[in-house]
């Protein structure tokens, strides 16, 4: 297993190139907040918890990840990187018009993309799905995770979903929330009372597991932990973690990451 030191330094490579991406968006603007929140969360599963194969990307065991919270893209391409399903290249490119590599991920398992994202609500039933295919097939190696926002949670059909995890027993899925407590038109708490997220998830008959986050050991724990029940592991996250100026700034769902703001980032993070 790797140190602490070794997944903060995977962390903070992530983070610069989520800088260079936001700033390939241009005036259309950048999902840094998101992006930013999911990155420890992004780490230790292709750091540590993920099985994949580069060379071999259709391989039937591999582990499925879904963004849910797909506007985050710039967060996913960070982590394909390190992975090695992107190069620097592609990075470097990203969301220019003859980029593969968009506002939203798309359909691609040759670069480690599993399912086409941008509505949202929609990743946990996609997860449903591929875990009962799984089930058909008699494949009990591979797992699917799906990272979910908190803002996310608002669709109905998240929680439809979570009924059916549960209904089926589908102990391969893990769900993870980006509780950041912001979304796009304000707070979680203004835009639609979720209550106790914890007691809900349990409610249902998740084992829920709560973290911080940003701490690449705790969510490394949460992502190993054996429970008797399908488990959901509510990480409580700041948006925008990294960059003084974005950190718990509701703009900064979607923002225009000017040259000077790239520098400063840069720099704030060493």
């Amino acid at each position: 297993m790797k140190t602490r030191v070794e997944l903060e330094s995977i962390a903070k490579n992530m983070r610069k190139d989520i800088f260079k991406m936001a700033l390939n968006s241009g005036t259309k603007g950048a999902h840094l907040g998101g992006s930013l929140s999911a990155v420890e969360l992004l780490t230790v599963l292709y750091g540590e918890i993920l099985k994949y194969d580069v060379q071999t990307p259709k391989w039937e065991d591999r582990d499925r990840f879904i963004l849910s919270k797909a506007h985050s893209a710039i967060g996913l391409y960070a982590a394909l990187k390190y992975a090695g399903f992107l190069t620097e290249e592609d990075i470097e490119g990203a969301l220019h018009n003859d980029s593969f590599l968009y506002k939203h991920p798309r359909y691609d398992l040759s670069h480690g993309f599993e399912f086409s994202g941008g509505s949202l609500g929609q990743g946990l039933s996609l997860g449903v799905g591929t875990a009962l295919a799984l089930k058909l097939r008699q494949n009990k190696k591979a797992k699917v995770y799906v990272l979910l926002g908190d803002g996310e949670c608002d669709e109905g059909s998240v929680w439809e979903a979570a009924a059916s995890v549960i209904h089926f027993d589908l102990k391969q899925i893990t769900v993870m929330i980006d509780q950041n407590r912001l979304q796009n038109d304000g707070t979680t708490e203004q835009v639609m009372k979720l209550g106790n997220m914890a007691e809900r998830w349990a409610s249902i008959g998740f084992d829920v597991i709560e973290t911080d986050g940003h701490d690449v050991l705790e969510i490394r724990k949460a992502c190993l932990m054996d429970t008797k029940n399908p488990k959901v592991i509510l990480a409580h996250t700041v948006k925008g973690k990294g960059v003084s100026f974005a950190e718990n700034v509701v703009d900064w769902h979607i923002s225009y990451f000017t040259k000077e703001m790239f520098d400063q980032a840069m720099e704030e993070l060493g």
